[in-house]
């Protein structure tokens, strides 16, 4: 039996009762089948309604603000069309990124009589998360917030209130991208608007004086010597009085190029991560060990769910439904586990040296691993 040093770990985290697989006892009320999925964290919950919010204040704008006064019937339902349809896609991915189970690993399933079901033979360990008491596969990791182990962990969101997974990467990608897709939208819209009007609004008040561009140019008229009073119609854009559009316009402007920029880069991040079929924890970590990837394209079927099709881009289609664990799965070889040339034949449970990243709030204080062994 080999026992790794823990001197890495917290003090918590060196009390034998959280190695004992005798001290794990299943939940007294697992969850039924089908339960919907949600983490009752305040923050979380308070940044899913920001994000609704800020969706639905860019609607308001783009509807009531730049598309219903607008007098080109044509340029309003095209525009209105392609914003509704990418704003409802947008939270549907939000829904589905929110209330899907990432991937949970069983709670309470390192009991003693599990791991000796699994018949351990030479050369082969477990790990086991001394935090929720489950028996970690191979590329699990423990989430604070959740309070679970989560396969394939990328990381935590607070935007979506849920740990980004095995099962609900897709609809993350998805929410980032719609989210982008439509801040970019409102912003060219915003920039149009403000365009048009602008001319218009010239153009009256020339009108308004009986002058063309022209002879304006070569009178070179200055307003402010113009005594008659304007009739300019400061309903020709808006429905609202020239301030409050302005104000609206501006506080859409900053919203879009915020969030156009902030989509962007975890739209780019989590794609990389699907390529490289390393999540974000993996590579913060960079733990040295051998594990054979997958292919690029091979990744992201699995993670959209098949061959190429419109399915990819639907948040109401999951991924390739992850198979089962097998006994096989909870299992590892000692090959695999990082400085196993340092350790001591002593006892069946053990404790693995923490790798715990620099950037604590990304990796939200991940595993503290127990090890069960056999030689």
């Amino acid at each position: 039996m080999m026992l790794i040093p823990a001197h890495h770990f917290r003090d918590i985290e060196r009390k034998p009762e959280y190695l004992q697989p005798e001290k794990c006892i299943p939940p007294p009320h697992p969850r039924p089948a089908g339960t919907m999925w949600f983490i009752r964290d305040g923050c979380g919950i308070a940044c899913a309604i920001v994000t609704w919010f800020l969706v639905l204040y860019a609607e308001f704008v783009v509807l009531f603000v730049m598309l219903i006064p607008s007098r080109d019937y044509v340029y309003s339902v095209i525009n209105g069309l392609v914003f509704n349809l990418l704003a409802f896609l947008a939270l549907a991915s939000h829904c589905r990124a929110m209330l899907t189970d990432p991937g949970a690993v069983p709670k309470g399933n390192a009991t003693k009589e599990f791991i000796e079901s699994l018949q351990l033979k030479p050369g082969q360990v477990v790990y086991k998360c001394p935090k929720c008491c489950s028996i970690k596969p191979d590329r699990a990791h423990h989430c604070s917030v959740c309070k679970r182990c989560i396969r394939k962990m990328d990381h935590h969101c607070p935007w979506v209130n849920n740990c980004v997974g095995e099962n609900n990467q897709k609809y993350f990608v998805l929410f980032t991208m719609y989210i982008a897709l439509i801040s970019l939208h409102a912003l060219i819209m915003v920039g149009f608007h403000f365009l048009h009007c602008f001319e218009e609004d010239w153009t009256n008040l020339l009108q308004a004086y009986g002058l063309t561009r022209e002879e304006t140019a070569e009178a070179r008229i200055s307003l402010h010597e113009i005594k008659q009073p304007l009739k300019v119609s400061s309903t020709e854009c808006s429905s609202f009085s020239p301030p409050t559009t302005v104000i609206l316009l501006i506080l859409l402007c900053f919203e879009g190029l915020l969030f156009l920029i902030f989509t962007s880069v975890m739209f780019g991040t989590q794609v990389h991560s699907i390529c490289t079929d390393e999540t974000g924890i993996e590579r913060l970590q960079r733990k040295k060990q051998r594990r054979e990837r997958r292919g690029s394209w091979k990744s992201v079927k699995e993670t959209f769910g098949g061959d190429f099709s419109l399915n990819w881009f639907n948040p109401f289609s999951g991924p390739r439904h992850p198979k089962p664990l097998s006994d096989r799965d909870w299992v590892r070889q000692v090959s695999s586990v990082s400085d196993t040339e340092n350790t001591e034949t002593t006892t069946t449970t053990t404790e693995e040296p923490s790798e715990e990243p620099k950037n604590e709030d990304f990796v939200e204080k991940h595993e503290a691993d127990g090890l069960v062994t056999s030689m």
